[in-house]
This record gives structure tokens, C-alpha cells and sequence, in this order.
């Protein structure tokens, strides 16, 4: 699969730059950062590494009145949510750098209405999505096959690159957000490009068909404009959300996200490294490895039984071999995607809508599947962060209605200007605009904290876990 070259890029960029802290690092201790100091720096990069300008340590909550910040944050949040899910990144790289510059809220605070905004748009998109039919064949948009597979190891991910985040410096970061959004948005770029050249290079040949209207038998071709001859049946809304709906494989999604919510609610409450917060923590692997294991061993043995009986029909929308190491491998970019999620604060809608695009699903799929996935990996982070009281329900509950909104209009002006100009690569392009920005906000401010730091000789090196919970 292409995806290894992107995989192989992460890996070796992450290992180069986990390397280099210990060059930055003073082998002789000299800084002048106090620990404790940096422990609440880093500790809000637990659900997002974005430093405010402002203290990362005291709640800073503006009041919800009208002004031109409102206005302003309103656009901006509207114009993320509503191009974030229709590439199915979420737009998170968006809305904590303006909640943080433009409306003031603290790290903490930004990341936690940052989820909420992510949570109401994916919601939405994903109740859009429901009521609209597989573009090309009888099937539900979103993959459940493909979800199965990939949210619980990517949860999985999630908590693990959280734990990270408190242990990794603040720099690090700042640069594995670079290589990452750098390198997938410059992948699905390029993947647009050749898809919009194959696009158009198959408009051509309608085009050339529909001039002739003769084939080579002298027979009259039917125009693919005029209806045939047997209509085909329209259904209503309900009659599509029905057939989108499957009913199993939600319940299981459902059951791994009320178990992940969970272990992470008891483990909060647990002291710090204590033979009981460790458990807890391990007890989230089998939970992932079970869920995963069912869903490949049900994907091998149905790709076994097409190789037998010669089918060359898709068992779900990626166009791959589901043999046992490709299983393996999506188990791996799976984890690698949630970890460096949890790490960065991305949530894994980064790693994942690229992903799915480079092991062969179409995009109006990859895009509805993104955003199914997200929405459970986003409602969970909510929960957490309403149950700690990190965010004000009033601009909790303003910025989810503008999110539900845009996300909602947003999928269909775009979905029906994929339709009317038979591109679907413009999903891909919009996915890959949202990274890009993504990575020009969040790194060019976390590169000027970075240079602070390093002005004010502040400690570079990584942090004792258990020191700085």
C-alpha cells in the first residue's frame, strides 16, 4: 500500500525529532525553568498542546456578549466546522488558536470547547450522512467495517499519546505538529491532483461518447442526461437513514466508548502510578485488541471466501487485501494514528481521513467515516472535560449550535457541488486546505513559544511522568 511511504515518513521524522531532545537538553541541568512550573505547562497539553499566550495554569473564561471578537470567533468557527467535516479532520487546529488569540479562553479551556465545536459539527455531518445514499452502490456511506476496524485501536492511541503529552517538552511537539500536518497534507494534495486529472480525463471520454451517441455496432447509445426506460425508485429520507443505520456494529462502538469512558473516569479518580491507575490503564488494551481482533478475523474470512468463489467485490470500501499483515499494518497506523492524535491533540481526524484515503476508499465515504469515528473520539473527550467543569456551558452550548450548523450546510453545499461537477476530489483538496492551515496556526505560534523558551533558557528535555501529573 502507498500508505507505507507516509508511515515510514512519520516514523523516521518522530524518531529524528525525539532523538534531537537530547541534544537540546543540558546534560549539566542548567536551566532556569522550574519543574513545577513546566508540569502545568505540559499538563495542558493533555487533551491539546497549544500554549495561550495567556497563564496555563488559572481558568480564563470571557464573557458570552456580543463583540467584534464574537463575531470574528463565530466566522472562523463556522468556516472550520463546516470545511473540517467534510474533510473529516474535525478542524481542531483551528479553533483552539482562535479561542485562545482572538476569544482569550486559557489552553485548557480553548482545548475543551475546541472538543465541543468538534463533537456538535461531527454530529451533525454524521446525521447528514445518514439521510444520503452511497454514491455508486446499495450501501450505507459510512463503512462500519472500516470504523470497527480502526476506533478502538485508534482510542487506544488516543490515551496512550495523552500520556505522552505530559511527559514530552513542549518543543517536540510543536515540531512532530509540523512534520505531521506538513506531511499528510502534502500527501492527500497530491493525491487530489491525480484524482481531479483522472476526473477530468473521464469527463472527456463521456463527453466524446455522448458526441458520438454511435457505437462501433452502429447502434443508437442512450444519453446517460435522458432517465431510462425503468425509473428507478426514489426513496424517501427515512427509507435511506434505515438502510444507512446498522444496528450492530453502532452497539459495538457504543459499548467500546461507554468502557473507555469508564476506565478513564475511574483512573482520574485513582492516585497518580498507583498499582491501580496502572490497571486501569492496561485494562484499555484488551478492551481495543478484542474489538480489533473480531472485526480482522471477520474481514480475513470473508476475503478468504471471495478469493475461493473467484468475487472481486469489495468486503468494504478499502480497495486492499485483507490478508494478516495488512490487517496487522492497519492495526499499527490504527495506534500510530491515535497516538500521535493523543500527542498532538488532534484527536486522530488527521491521521485517520488521510489514511483512509490512501488505502483505497472513495472520498465521500472516507469522509463520513471520519467524521462517524470522530464523532465517538470527540463526545468522550466532552465528557471528560464537562465532569472536570474545564469549559462555560453558555459558550459551550453557543459554540456547538454554530458547529451543528455549519457542519450540517456544510456537507451539503459540498456534497451537491461533488455532484453537480461530478469531482469528488474536491473533498480531498478541502482536507487538504484544513491540514495545511492547521499547521501554519498552530506552528507558527508554537514556534514563537518555542523561541521564548529557549530565550529564557527554560528546561528542553522530557519529564518524569508521575512527577508532573
Amino acid at each position: 500500500m502507498a500508505t507505507r511511504g507516509l508511515v515510514l515518513y512519520l516514523l523516521s521524522g518522530f524518531s529524528v525529532a525525539v532523538l534531537s531532545v537530547f541534544f537540546f537538553t543540558d546534560p549539566n541541568g542548567n536551566h532556569t525553568y522550574p519543574p513545577s512550573n513546566l508540569s502545568s505547562l505540559n499538563t495542558t497539553l493533555l487533551q491539546y498542546p497549544f500554549p495561550s499566550v495567556s497563564s496555563t495554569s488559572e481558568k480564563v473564561w470571557p464573557e458570552l456578549k456580543f463583540s467584534w471578537r464574537i463575531v470574528l470567533a463565530t466566522v472562523i468557527g463556522f468556516l472550520g466546522s463546516a470545511f473540517g467535516t467534510v474533510g473529516g479532520v474535525g478542524g481542531g487546529g483551528i479553533f483552539v488558536p482562535m479561542l485562545t488569540l482572538i476569544v482569550g479562553f486559557d489552553t485548557k479551556s480553548a482545548a475543551a470547547l475546541s472538543k465541543c465545536m468538534i463533537m456538535g459539527a461531527s454530529t451533525s455531518s454524521v446525521w447528514y450522512n445518514l439521510r444520503v445514499n452511497h454514491p455508486t452502490k446499495e450501501a450505507p456511506i459510512i463503512d462500519y467495517d472500516l470504523a470497527l476496524l480502526f476506533q478502538p485501536m485508534l482510542m487506544l492511541g488516543i490515551t496512550v499519546g495523552v500520556a505522552l503529552s505530559v511527559v514530552f517538552p513542549y518543543w517536540l511537539i510543536t515540531i512532530l505538529i509540523i512534520i505531521l500536518f506538513m506531511g499528510t497534507s502534502t500527501r492527500s494534495f497530491f493525491k487530489a491532483v491525480q484524482m481531479w486529472k483522472e476526473e477530468t480525463l473521464f469527463k472527456k471520454e463521456l463527453e466524446e461518447q455522448r458526441r458520438t451517441m454511435v457505437n462501433s455496432h452502429g447502434e443508437l447509445l442512450i444519453d446517460a442526461e435522458y432517465d431510462p426506460l425503468i425509473p428507478k425508485e426514489e426513496k424517501s429520507w427515512i427509507q435511506i437513514l434505515c438502510s444507512n443505520l446498522r444496528w450492530k456494529g453502532i452497539l459495538v462502538l457504543v459499548t467500546v466508548w461507554v468502557i473507555f469512558l469508564l476506565l478513564q473516569i475511574f483512573k482520574n479518580d485513582s492516585t497518580v502510578c498507583s498499582a491501580w491507575y496502572w490497571v486501569l490503564f492496561l485494562l484499555q488494551f484488551p478492551v481495543a485488541v478484542v474489538v480489533f481482533g473480531y472485526e480482522a478475523v471477520k474481514l480475513h474470512k470473508e476475503y478468504k471466501k471471495r478469493i475461493i468463489s473467484g468475487n472481486t467485490e469489495a468486503v468494504c470500501e478499502a480497495n486492499i487485501e485483507w490478508t494478516g499483515l495488512n490487517l496487522a499494518f492497519c492495526a499499527l497506523c490504527g495506534i500510530l494514528g491515535g497516538t500521535v492524535g493523543g500527542l498532538l491533540g488532534s484527536g486522530g481526524g488527521f491521521i485517520l481521513g488521510p489514511l483512509l484515503l490512501e488505502i483505497g476508499v472513495i472520498p465521500q465515504v472516507a469522509s463520513a467515516t471520519a467524521t462517524f469515528v470522530m464523532m465517538f473520539s470527540s463526545s468522550l473527550s466532552v465528557v471528560e472535560f464537562y465532569l472536570l467543569k474545564r469549559f462555560p456551558i453558555p459558550y459551550a452550548l453557543y459554540l456547538i449550535s454554530v458547529s451543528v450548523v455549519a457542519g450540517f450546510w456544510g456537507q451539503l453545499f459540498i456534497r451537491k457541488l461533488v455532484a453537480f461537477l461530478r469531482r469528488a476530489s474536491i473533498i480531498i483538496f478541502i482536507l487538504s486546505g484544513v491540514i495545511f492551515a492547521s499547521a501554519l496556526t498552530m506552528g507558527v505560534v508554537g514556534t514563537k513559544e518555542s523561541i521564548s523558551m529557549i530565550h529564557n533558557h527554560e528546561f528542553m528535555g522530557f519529564l518524569s511522568f508521575c512527577d508532573c501529573q
